[in-house]
């Protein structure tokens, strides 16, 4: 489907990444570089997640915390390491005040399930490694904000709400186009009173 998409829009490129695989990481920041053609890159939304369904506290184990971290906190963590330098020469050669997704971004897609104020709410699924470890994502966006933001990169977490797609099954309150919409709504409005920040789908704050 993305090939297919790609074929309709020339500006559409596609890279391919593992964000588990640091080698991978590099290799496709100097691809988009070069597809840049000496501009800076204005956006890096980071979206790679899995998921455990039966990841209960009786049943998890090492491996399976270790996998979904690699993949959850530790991928986003590289690729804006990796795409850094990338983001920064966007917001110096920008000529918006303040800090924007027109002028450099780090969009973390993350979700309630990693806030810990709100666990109660949804802990009728416990998928213990997809919490704490979307729960490490929300700090790695603060700590984000608080360094990169120095350098004009807005970093921000985005709850795209429960989604009916393969990881949130039919069973899931939103459809792609609802969740997708709103996400594409909140982008825009963004500045530097929401870095560090996890908001839902309608740009509404979420608690730690």
């Amino acid at each position: 489907e993305l090939r297919d998409l790609a074929s309709k829009h020339p500006n559409l490129v596609l890279v391919k990444l593992d964000v588990a695989n640091p080698s991978a990481v590099t290799d496709a920041a100097k691809i988009v570089e070069g597809k840049l053609n000496g501009t800076g890159l204005n956006l890096l939304i980071n979206n790679a997640a899995i998921y455990t369904p039966a990841a209960s506290l009786e049943t998890v184990d090492a491996e399976e915390m270790i996998r979904t971290y690699k993949t959850n906190a530790v991928g986003p963590m590289l690729v804006a390491q990796a795409f850094l330098p990338l983001l920064k020469k966007a917001a110096r050669e920008s000529t918006e005040k303040g800090l924007s997704c027109n002028k450099a971004a780090i969009i973390n897609i993350s979700t309630v399930m990693g806030s810990i104020e709100k666990t109660a709410e949804s802990f009728f699924k416990p998928v213990i490694s997809y919490r704490c470890s979307k729960a490490a994502l929300n700090m790695l966006t603060k700590c984000q904000a608080l360094t990169y933001g120095e350098a004009g990169i807005l970093c921000v977490a985005l709850h795209p709400g429960w989604v009916k797609t393969d990881m949130g099954s039919q069973e899931a309150d939103l459809t792609v186009d609802t969740s997708v919409r709103g996400l594409l709504s909140v982008l825009p409005i963004l500045s530097e009173k929401h870095s560090g920040t996890l908001l839902n789908w309608e740009g509404k704050a979420i608690p730690w």
